[in-house]
């Protein structure tokens, strides 16, 4: 993110100046996401589609932006592994840390319609990603690495689900109750009465601003934070490695889920974590592939093979955990709150894992 964002004048900063900047940061994050998931239910009621799908597409589409640019830049500059390992990583704080988080704060709705379309693809494209690692791997040894065809294959596979995704949007049934109280936006007020919603193209301007304040408040808000620990308070650099830095990749998605628990739009948190594992497969891992290959295996690590050791296993069994609870929530129309439980746990097993390998 700091090829996007430089954030280098806070190193050596004053601790009031770094307080202060984490505390607009938090404000920022917390209106930033109030717009963002404001504007897209917005946009659900305004085009008649459900909001879970709107969730699924713009939202993901939105959150996965900033971090495939990163992936690209990195694998440009000579850095390609960490592309590779911040996707399968993202996939796995996605699913288990953010969907676990709202499993245990509130009952997430369970659309039949999205999940045996869009959850399919979700669960197809990370099988699909362990076939090509273990397969690379298999073909080629040490040399193991996703190469520019890999990559090409993908960003086709992506134009197809954008496509289909258009198409089942259209098909979907919308007779879902405008859910919450009183939209700044539009909607339905506390009331019940229906209230026309404000034009589309607002509507998108308050998700492209929101979506904006989201990513540089939480940036920022890392970034404060990590200096403040280091140079303020002599944290150990591995442990804000292994803490403050791995929260970020995943604060942005994290924030939205809860702003859009509390605002009423549980499906947008749903629609969220679903379309953005398919975009970091297809999305982020196929441009950076296609930028530069991206190796399995990095010479000199002290596990070299972490990511076929730790990452995609770790990928595969909560890919296959939330099938399994999908499967069993569509039958009721909603997830129980007790399958955070599991997922929070192989995600917090998962990190430790990494913090004692690093």
């Amino acid at each position: 993110m700091e090829h996007l964002i430089p954030t280098a004048w806070l190193t050596g900063a004053p601790q009031w100046a770094l307080l202060l900047t984490s505390a607009v940061a938090i404000a920022l994050l917390g209106k930033g996401a109030d717009w963002l998931v404001d504007g897209a239910s917005g946009l659900a009621y305004r085009m008649g589609i459900s909001k879970v799908i709107v969730g699924a597409t713009i939202v993901s589409l939105g959150t996965t932006s900033p971090e495939c640019a990163v992936s690209v830049v990195a694998a440009w500059s000579g850095q390609p592994g960490l592309a590779l390992g911040n996707a399968i990583g993202s996939i796995i704080a996605d699913t288990g840390l953010i969907f676990g988080l709202g499993c245990l704060i509130a009952v997430l709705p369970a659309d039949r319609f999205v999940l045996a379309r869009q959850g399919w693809v979700q669960f197809g494209s990370g099988m699909l990603l362990a076939i090509i690692c273990y397969g690379a791997w298999w073909i080629s040894g040490t040399g193991a690495a996703l190469g520019r065809p890999v990559g090409v294959l993908l960003l086709l596979l992506l134009v197809a689900y954008i496509t289909v995704s258009i198409r089942w949007s259209r098909r979907h049934p919308h007779g879902e109750p405008f859910q919450g109280g009183e939209d700044e936006l539009g909607g339905h007020p506390a009331g019940g009465a229906a209230v026309a919603p404000r034009a589309t193209p607002l509507l998108a301007g308050f998700c492209l601003i929101g979506l904006a304040l989201v990513i540089v408040s939480s940036h920022l808000l890392v970034r404060s934070v990590t200096e403040l620990a280091e140079a303020h308070w002599h944290v150990p650099k591995v442990v804000i490695a292994g803490t403050l830095v791995a929260l970020g990749t995943s604060l942005p998605e994290m924030v939205i889920g809860i702003a859009s628990i509390m605002k009423g739009h549980r499906e947008i948190l749903v629609g969220n974590v679903i379309g953005a594992d398919i975009l970091n497969v297809l999305f982020v891992i196929g441009a950076s592939a296609a930028a530069a290959p991206l190796p399995l295996i990095e010479s000199g690590a002290s596990l070299p093979m972490i990511a076929l050791y730790l990452h995609v296993p770790t990928m595969i069994l909560i890919l296959i955990l939330f099938r399994l609870f999908i499967h069993f929530a569509v039958r009721t129309g909603s997830f129980r709150r007790w399958y955070g439980v599991p997922l929070v746990i192989i995600y917090v097993v998962y990190a430790a894992l990494q913090y004692l390998i690093s």
